[in-house]
């Protein structure tokens, strides 16, 4: 199991070692705008570098809307985003679920499309994570029952599962069996966010907190990445805090492992 950070996306490497981690994710582009991101000069010494990482895609998409001006604009940058993530030798894009405000049944038809027209040779074959949400009503990604559905409507792809507890913990799931019902789901976890959360349970507000100040129990965060068995674990806390939230993961796993 391999530990890494959201990082910065100026200078990821140097972020990674201060972090002490040879796994992270980040951004290619801006997160809140429809342009294609843009070459990095840094691509060469990213692909180099040894490091696993993993892109973020931009929170605004939204494959499953039934607004033109939303849907189509989504499946152009989710593309582009798997372009630049390919140059990168990025390992996986991660992307929200997204919602379907006239109902999830027609955001799974939605969703089959994106993976019937995507293009390998162009974006790279790199994987694409889906990730649950944390509220909104329509969520693709909200309720483990819907995500179980939606993976029945993908079952001739091969979709992987990024699972955030914080995500989780908004939407009002119960955490203590949270991991087994999403494994039952989806089938495997590609990738676990590990992080608390600023809100209580139920609230629907993707707001991130460090394990410390937080409104969940680092110890169940601990247990649900231990569940998991994702091979890849990120934190998405907020710096500085990030390294003491990292540190704690490391011991509190270890410490389970030896248990």
């Amino acid at each position: 199991m391999i530990i890494g950070a959201h990082v910065h996306s100026e200078k990821p490497i140097e972020a990674a070692h201060a972090l002490g981690t040879d796994c992270i994710q980040m951004f290619v582009g801006d997160p809140q705008s429809w342009k294609k991101p843009p070459p990095r000069d840094d691509a060469s010494e990213l692909q180099a570098s040894g490091l696993d990482i993993y892109v973020h895609a931009p929170y605004l998409i939204n494959v499953a809307s039934p607004n033109n001006r939303v849907r189509i604009p989504s499946r152009k940058i989710l593309a582009n985003t798997l372009e630049a993530a390919a140059a990168i030798g990025a390992k996986a894009v991660i992307v929200h679920a997204g919602h379907a405000e006239d109902g999830v049944e027609r955001g799974f038809r939605r969703w089959w499309k994106v993976f019937d027209e995507l293009d390998p040779p162009a974006t790279g074959s790199v994987p694409i994570l889906i990730e649950n949400t944390a509220g909104g009503d329509n969520a693709m990604g909200r309720r483990i029952e819907v995500l179980a559905e939606l993976w029945k409507m993908l079952a001739d792809f091969d979709v992987g599962f990024c699972f955030d507890t914080c995500h989780a913990h908004a939407a009002g799931e119960d955490l203590s069996d949270a991991v087994e019902r999403a494994l039952e789901a989806t089938g495997r976890i590609d990738l676990i966010h590990a992080n608390s959360s600023r809100d209580e349970a139920g609230s629907g507000a993707d707001r991130h907190a460090n394990f410390s100040d937080g409104k969940m129990d680092p110890e169940a965060i601990a247990a649900m990445v231990r569940a998991s068995e994702a091979p890849v674990v990120i934190c998405e806390t907020p710096w500085p805090a990030i390294a003491d939230d990292l540190d704690w993961l490391r011991q509190r796993l270890s410490a389970q492992a030896k248990a």
